[in-house]
């Protein structure tokens, strides 16, 4: 995974409450073990007509919005626990997704690969879809190290809370497992005092 400090970008609004994981990433595109490939499949029934022409209503598919943050509805992720939903999200060039309310599993699997779900108030989350809609290219700055969201048009600041553990991951580009490999000096240090009983 990427490393995750500071992600200063574009939005791509997305003010859908209840989007649910069959949303972000239909079933019948479940087809892989691999984390590529899911991105071009993100939202696929939405972006895409039955003939698999892009919907030009669709704000993936509307050249007024980009970057790597995505700014969607109340209750983003729920449905099903498939971790492929952060997979596709991640694969298709986003590293933060703003909401007012994630579902727990959608929140855990983002940040097992890289994906930072932000939590704002639905108060702000409204603000930010009319900031966005009035200029599309409004910046936006999500500060990790710092655990601060910067709307530089607003000159506001707004800490948020995450898992340290999680947070040093996404530092580091880590998952669970770099994260063991990263320790190995010190549990092999600890394990050389353990006395041993066979």
């Amino acid at each position: 995974m990427e490393k995750f400090e500071i992600i200063q970008s574009g939005a791509v609004p997305l003010p859908i409450e209840n989007i649910d994981t069959d949303q972000i990433i239909p079933a019948r595109f479940l087809k892989s073990t691999s984390r590529e490939g899911f991105g071009e499949n993100l939202f696929r029934d939405w972006r895409y007509d039955n003939s698999g022409n892009p919907k030009a209503d669709f704000a993936l598919n509307n050249p007024r919005y980009s970057g790597q943050i995505l700014v969607a509805g109340k209750n983003f992720g729920c449905g099903s626990s498939r971790e492929h939903a952060a997979w596709a999200i991640y694969d298709a060039g986003f590293r933060v997704v703003i909401s007012s309310y994630f579902a727990d599993i959608f929140r855990g699997n983002a940040l097992n690969n890289g994906l930072l779900p932000l939590q704002v108030s639905d108060q702000m989350l409204q603000r930010l879809f009319e900031q966005i809609e009035k200029d599309p290219q409004t910046e936006l700055v999500v500060n990790l190290p710092e655990q601060e969201f910067y709307v530089p048009a607003w000159d506001e600041r707004v800490t948020f809370d995450i898992d340290l553990y999680k947070k040093e991951c996404l530092i580091n580009g880590y998952d669970d497992i770099d994260f063991l490999v990263s320790q190995k000096e010190a549990i092999e240090a600890y394990e050389s005092t353990r006395p041993w009983a066979y």
